[in-house]
């Protein structure tokens, strides 16, 4: 307590001003702490009809309540933030990125060329173009284990920033190829199996990649599976060889990844009989199917051969060197001369088939990318893939979204922090100006990303003090 009475005159407006000034400040940074989004059209992630007119009140970094201007008011402690004319969405989930990927085309240089400079440069620099983009979750599913643990910790302790994110670690698969030991390990025993699914899960991986497990005995394939769910940690695994989902669907797969390296128009009858099987199974197979189809990158790629433009867009030099945006670009010179995507002209009139094979059969569709594989870059990866969903496979506008929002969080467990607009779910939150549900490509350009409560864009622009 001060006593102002007892202090001569001019000390006493002194000490008042200060007084004053840091009754003030401290005011303005406990009112920091509350944050109000109010006019926009609400399209909370649980399917219904959005909700016009939103109000969503944020305490430090949970969804405090949600309503309307007409039912909640915003309380004076509040900072409120316009979303008049915009569509509030929950933060989008990328379901398959590679963190330690910028989208060069030339493997064979890139890995060895950035090993050492993936914790500290590339895997940051891949972080904070996701969640410019409007990502505000991302499962890594692929990437040395150290450099995976390393930016996890370091962006949930807030030193940089990035999505939430949920890492695999390396791949589990029969042996690595020459030269991807770092972020490829092989199984060759059931012990072999177990031993190195328990020191993943033991490290603090949230969950296991499988490949080639066609190429595995079964009862190794099936050691890495079970003794992953042991651990509580799903299994998401490969699914360009028919093999691989026979055995995968055999084993207990609970997502697979992609839809298939050949040009084959569609899935083999068999493997329709027995996706329809096991979703047929639902719970009592411990849950729904979930399939990441990845198709952007294939689908689009003769019309960024023809219109490469998009490859020049700044947004994916943020946090990386100039020597590696130099090499990055050099590598994509002639991006139609790719040797990684030489086949993928003839497997691209394929996809659309196969994602509704997919969907028809009653597996959960899951928006991934394969975000950070040649000419795929994190800042513009995963609302291809919500355009080509919509716009080219004609789905549902409110299903696609759900594929990126609410069914990635329940398929890694946490759809009571995320995945939805809800009182009491942690506050991620995008905006978008005008009509994502008749013209899904304005994800292209997020206006507004709330992540833990914290705005890294507002107005189309990133906060840069909060990245």
């Amino acid at each position: 307590m001060i006593f102002t009475h007892l202090l001569p005159r001019a000390k006493k407006v002194l000490t008042l001003t200060v007084f004053t000034a840091l009754f003030s400040s401290s005011m303005l940074s406990f009112a920091a702490e509350y944050k109000a989004l109010v006019g926009g059209r609400l399209i909370d992630g649980f399917g219904h009809h959005p909700i016009a007119n939103s109000v969503i009140l944020v305490k430090d970094n949970v969804i405090e309540a949600v309503g309307t201007v007409d039912t909640l008011p915003v309380p004076d402690i509040y900072q409120v933030i316009s979303t008049e004319g915009m569509d509030v969405l929950p933060g989008l989930w990328e379901a398959h990125a590679h963190l330690m990927l910028n989208g060069h085309a030339n493997y064979s240089h890139w890995h060895p060329t950035y090993k050492d400079r993936l914790a500290d440069e590339i895997m940051p620099a891949s972080a904070v173009q996701l969640l410019l983009a409007g990502i505000t979750s991302t499962r890594d599913l692929g990437a040395p284990l150290e450099a995976s643990l390393s930016v996890k910790q370091r962006i949930s302790d807030g030193e940089i920033p990035g999505p939430r994110l949920y890492i695999s670690g390396p791949f589990i698969q029969h042996a690595p190829y020459p030269g991807t030991e770092n972020y490829r390990w092989g199984v060759a025993n059931v012990a072999e199996a177990q031993e190195k699914v328990t020191y993943l899960a033991e490290a603090g991986v949230d969950v296991i990649k499988l490949i080639d497990h066609d190429i595995m005995s079964l009862d190794v394939a099936q050691a890495v599976v079970d003794e992953a769910h042991k651990h509580g940690l799903k299994v998401v695994g490969h699914s360009h060889k028919p093999d691989e989902i026979r055995r995968g669907l055999e084993i207990g797969i609970d997502n697979f990844e992609h839809t298939g390296l050949t040009t084959a128009p569609e899935y083999p009858a068999d493997i329709m009989e027995m996706l329809k099987e096991r979703t047929a199974k639902g719970r009592i197979a411990g849950g729904p199917l979930y399939w990441t189809p990845t198709v952007e990158g294939l689908y689009n790629y003769e019309n960024t051969v023809a219109n490469p433009e998009k490859l020049d867009n700044t947004c994916w030099h943020r946090g990386l060197k100039s020597d590696t945006i130099a090499d990055i670009k050099a590598s994509l010179t002639h991006p139609g001369q790719l040797e990684y995507m030489q086949l993928t002209p003839l497997r691209a009139p394929t996809l659309g088939r196969k994602v509704k094979q997919l969907k028809n059969a009653g597996v959960v569709l899951l928006v991934g990318t394969d975000s950070g594989i040649p000419t795929k870059f994190h800042c513009q990866s995963t609302w291809n893939e919500l355009a080509v969903w919509v716009d080219e496979f004609g789905f549902d506008p409110m299903y696609a979204i759900r594929g990126a929002t609410y069914w990635p969080a329940v398929m890694m467990g946490v759809a009571d922090k995320t995945g939805t607009i809800s009182q009491g779910k942690l506050a991620d939150i995008i905006a978008v100006k005008g009509d994502v549900l008749r013209y899904i490509n304005l994800l292209q350009r997020v206006d507004l990303v709330m992540k833990d409560g914290i705005l890294y864009k507002q107005n189309g622009l990133p906060v840069e003090k909060n990245l």
